[in-house]
């Protein structure tokens, strides 16, 4: 075989296993990527070496192969090299801690005027992803012709769907045969949940997805995407519905904020249609209001560290620590004005026992405030709730903050050893021994304002006067039932509505009978079950 032949025949040989490659590894063809230049050191060797042994000279020693590679060789393969070690030198810390310390803009606000007090925290998602992926696959287990051939995704991600807390999670293919059986008709639906209701639903799509995580080849979602967008360097890639309900895969893009490769932030968005292959880029400032997750929490810390850590310089996040603090490290999520915020505490370096504050980031935007509200950090508050209840072994989730009686207070739910949520638990943050449990949030929201008023933090609470209503009601049932070691009277009235009071709260609600006429006044809000607030006699 002559020479020329054999160099043919290597280029060809060598383009096929750098094309293979690529369609496995599917790096993004960006000279801001390390990837990138890593990827361009194994397709220099994959074109040099044949090339060299065919070319250059090469001698037998000692029973060895001995290969003289030619010095045009060493060049290519040292110049991405070069690149990178240079480029990561250049883009670290030590030379462009100011630059790092910018990125993330943080905004000082009050806590009180953001995060107003309500009755029942419908605007946070107190359930955990392991707690999701429980009643996703329950509810999947109740269609036996979706369950056989597909899976829920592990990855459940946190929406805002018509202003209320959800987690979502679209269908996947089982394995590779469930995929080739099934590729012609797609993926059928999508699970969400309600982690306020602590409920699940199925959704059946109209028209199927096609391009997923599971699926193959042409069918596989990110090679769709890089063959789509062969520059972009890609973060996360967030499964969302919009306000109708349709699907979209959220594809966040990165650049570098700092020379090549420091300070990777999202400048870029991908609006992804699964369903027929189409998408939209867009500008971070210009992604439509409807979609949640831009910014992945994991970023949104790290970018406040850097603010937290090299504000005042590299040494002395190193050495000196002053004024360095960090987040802590775990995140959850809140809804306000209709985006997904992430919330975590901020504890200063030396310290990892308390907090010293909290910062609240717009997962869509990427913009932050910052709360100054020191007292315990969240894992402390986590093992005092479940220490309150530590003969049932229940683990608690990652908490979230709300406001109770201008107190600042960790929310969070109480869950078995089956991940399923049992109970909810407050924890005052700045004293973290004051803790209160409950079946319900109103439950737990009572015992806890109990014990504030009983260690002298807040003054007894007097319910406004245009929230009291009076009423004669006619009896028609009456239970006691006890809950969270409080005695609750439940009496039904002649139209099926039903009140409760307490009996510690007035004894002489144990006299009442089937049949008697009351007068009370009750504390008119949402919900089924109406709270007396005053019981003021049977009539005679």
């Amino acid at each position: 075989m002559s020479k020329k032949v054999k160099v043919i025949l290597s280029l060809v040989i060598s383009t096929l296993i750098l094309g293979v490659a690529y369609y496995v590894a599917l790096p993004p063809l960006n000279a801001y990527s390390v990837e990138f230049w890593i990827s361009l050191i194994f397709a220099i060797a994959v074109y040099g070496i044949p090339l060299t042994v065919i070319l250059g000279s090469s001698t037998v020693k000692r029973g060895h192969f001995e290969l003289k590679f030619h010095p045009v060789m060493w060049v290519l393969l040292a110049i991405p090299a070069v690149v990178i070690v240079i480029g990561s030198i250049f883009s670290s810390t030590f030379f462009n801690a100011q630059k790092y310390a910018s990125i993330a803009q943080v905004e000082e606000a009050v806590f009180s005027e953001d995060m107003p007090e309500v009755d029942t925290v419908t605007n946070i998602s107190l359930m955990d992803t392991t707690s999701a992926q429980v009643f996703g696959e329950r509810k999947l287990g109740e269609l036996s012709d979706v369950v056989s051939q597909y899976q829920l995704s592990y990855d459940y991600n946190q929406i805002n769907f018509k202003r209320t807390p959800k987690k979502i999670s679209n269908l996947e293919y089982a394995d590779f045969f469930k995929w080739l059986g099934n590729r012609e008709n797609g993926i059928p639906g999508y699970v969400m949940v309600d982690p306020v209701s602590t409920s699940a639903d199925y959704i059946q799509l109209d028209k199927p997805l096609k391009y997923v995580d599971s699926g193959y080849l042409g069918d596989d979602l990110m090679r769709k995407l890089r063959f789509s967008y062969p520059t972009k360097i890609f973060d996360t890639v967030n499964f969302e519905v919009d306000d109708e309900g349709n699907p979209y895969f959220i594809v966040s893009c990165l650049a570098p904020r700092v020379f090549m490769f420091g300070g990777m932030d999202v400048h870029e968005v991908i609006v992804f249609n699964p369903c027929d292959g189409t998408s939209t880029l867009y500008d971070v400032g210009d992604a439509p209001a409807w979609i949640d997750n831009v910014f992945s929490g994991y970023l949104a810390c790290e970018k406040y560290d850097w603010k937290g850590t090299l504000s005042g310089g590299f040494w002395n996040s190193v050495i000196g620590n002053k004024d360095c603090k960090i987040t802590t490290d775990d995140f959850g999520y809140i809804v306000l004005e209709d985006d997904v915020w992430y919330f975590t505490g901020v504890t200063s370096v030396t310290s990892d026992e308390s907090n010293i504050g909290f910062i609240i980031s717009n997962a869509r935007t990427g913009e932050y405030k910052y709360y100054t509200v020191a007292g315990a950090e969240e894992y402390s508050a986590m093992g005092a709730a479940q220490g309150e209840v530590q003969e049932k072994g229940y683990t608690a989730s990652f908490p979230s903050l709300i406001n109770v009686s201008g107190k600042a207070t960790y929310i969070m739910m109480l869950k078995d050893a089956n991940d399923i949520p049992k109970l909810y638990a407050l924890v005052n943050v700045e004293n973290y021994t004051i803790v209160a449990t409950g079946e319900t949030q109103t439950e737990a929201k009572r015992a806890y304002v109990k014990l504030l008023e009983e260690k002298g933090v807040i003054s007894e609470e007097e319910t406004p006067e245009d929230q009291i209503k009076n009423a004669s009601v006619l009896v028609e049932d009456v239970r006691l039932a006890v809950i969270g070691g409080e005695t609750v009277v439940y009496i039904t009235d002649e139209n099926g509505a039903v009140y409760k009071g307490y009996l510690e709260k007035d004894e002489s609600l144990i006299l009442i009978r089937k049949g008697d006429i009351i007068d009370i006044k009750y504390i008119e809000a949402e919900g089924a079950i109406i709270e007396i607030d005053t019981f003021l006699g049977i009539q005679e």
